[in-house]
């Protein structure tokens, strides 16, 4: 189980380079082919376009494939992408390029992380933990190697270095052994269901109640919750984009710092958030996923507040700081929460929850630019912390049904 983690490790840096890279050199691309920001946002939208569509995807093509095979087509498209897009094509290419892109990168971690989530057996919210670690390294340490490229006139290497990366990977996938998880990766054929019982998704058949109606394969009664993990994921993610995405600009108008400064302050937010990630899925196993993520929710709402109020530099770089620890591991803990609460869906879960991140992180980060130009920095911030308490009222209402379910989920057993 360690070499499957390691590798899905590995898999997951690779993702969060190619989740960061376009947006590194996007000043670069937009010079090189004389675009305007708008036609930059196109190639980033139908990235994320074909990010949603894989995600989406992944657990129909699992159930055909199995998971090695899954992870090994999202792989092979996302090195095949990458080297295209090392060509430096007509732009017109590389728009149509760009959703295959994307494809590869969200399936690989949709599949990747129900995988993980699936097969560990104990410690599932530090396995989950580590590989959210991983992904924020890609994130943090790419536009510092982008940033060398571009002094040094080449920033063009970015792709085929991503392609080299998503191609290792692939021959690790296909070449590795992991012992007795071997057959589990591989394709399960479903059997017939029996009367009384419901297919799963996965290749699996979930037991159902008599009487139980069952919606796309969920049962009724956990369709709430399911709900509400959708709408607190897709606020999450929008408002950490959107923060991150607006944290240089808040702080050049709001507290007086020059750009190296304030592009340096982002350096520290996601630093943070993969330091807090080193320690995210321990703490939950120790206290409970239910307990972490409103300690951790709460916690930021705090911070947010206190950010909105308090616009001394010395304030803000330290809130900032503490907003990446509490930020840390919300994502994977909510992930691992979920599945356990509906427990044989994982690779439907998790592919769904992901796909809405990606939706939140496609549409708040442009209502965030909407506040920033019409109104000011202190209304924006107000706005980022309302939408942290909004997500602390989702889960206080989560955690309600949650308890209901496992009491429900223990009586029946």
């Amino acid at each position: 189980m360690k070499k499957l983690i390691w590798l899905g490790c590995l898999s997951y840096l690779v993702i969060g380079v190619a989740h960061v890279v376009g947006g590194s050199i996007l000043e670069q691309l937009i010079d090189y082919y004389g675009l305007t920001y708008k036609d930059g946002g196109q190639w980033i939208m139908n990235q994320f376009i074909g990010f949603l569509i894989g995600v989406l995807l992944a657990p129909s093509i699992t159930a055909r494939v199995g998971k090695r095979g899954a992870v090994l087509i999202a792989m092979g498209i996302l090195t095949l992408s990458e080297a295209v897009y090392s060509l430096l094509l007509p732009w017109g290419w590389m728009l149509a390029i760009a959703p295959l892109a994307g494809l590869g990168f969200g399936m690989t971690e949709a599949v990747v992380g129900a995988m993980v989530i699936d097969m560990a057996k104990n410690g599932k919210a530090s396995a989950m933990s580590r590989l959210e670690t991983f992904f924020g390294v890609g994130a943090l340490l790419i536009p510092i190697a982008a940033a060398y490229l571009i002094q040094q006139s080449i920033w063009q290497v970015s792709f085929p270095i991503l392609a080299a990366m998503s191609g290792i990977t692939f021959v690790l996938w296909l070449t590795m052994s992991f012992g007795e998880l071997d057959d589990q990766l591989g394709y399960m054929p479903r059997r017939a269901v029996e009367p009384g019982e419901a297919a799963g998704p996965e290749g699996t058949v979930t037991a159902r109640a008599a009487g139980a109606s069952v919606f796309f394969g969920y049962p009724r009664k956990a369709l709430p919750f399911l709900l509400l993990s959708a709408l607190f994921f897709m606020i999450y993610v929008g408002m950490e984009m959107s923060f991150s995405n607006y944290l240089p600009s808040i702080l050049i108008v709001r507290s007086g710092v020059d750009e190296p400064s304030a592009a340096a302050a982002l350096s520290l937010f996601w630093g943070t958030m993969v330091l807090g990630r080193l320690f995210a899925g321990v703490l939950a196993d120790r206290m409970g996923y239910s307990r972490y993520l409103f300690i951790a929710t709460a916690g930021a709402s705090v911070i947010f507040v206190l950010m909105a109020v308090m616009g001394q530099l010395s304030w803000m770089l330290a809130l900032v700081a503490l907003s990446g620890l509490f930020f840390s591991g919300i994502f994977g803990i909510a992930l691992v929460y979920a599945n356990e609460l509906i427990p044989g869906m994982t690779e439907r879960t998790t592919s769904l929850l992901v796909a809405c991140g990606g939706l939140g992180g496609a549409i708040f980060p442009r209502v965030t630019g909407w506040f920033m130009d019409r109104y000011n920095v202190q209304s924006t911030l107000w706005y980022v912390s309302a939408l942290v308490i909004l997500m602390l009222l989702l889960l206080a209402v989560m955690l309600v049904l949650g308890r209901k379910q496992t009491q429900g989920m223990r009586s029946k057993a």
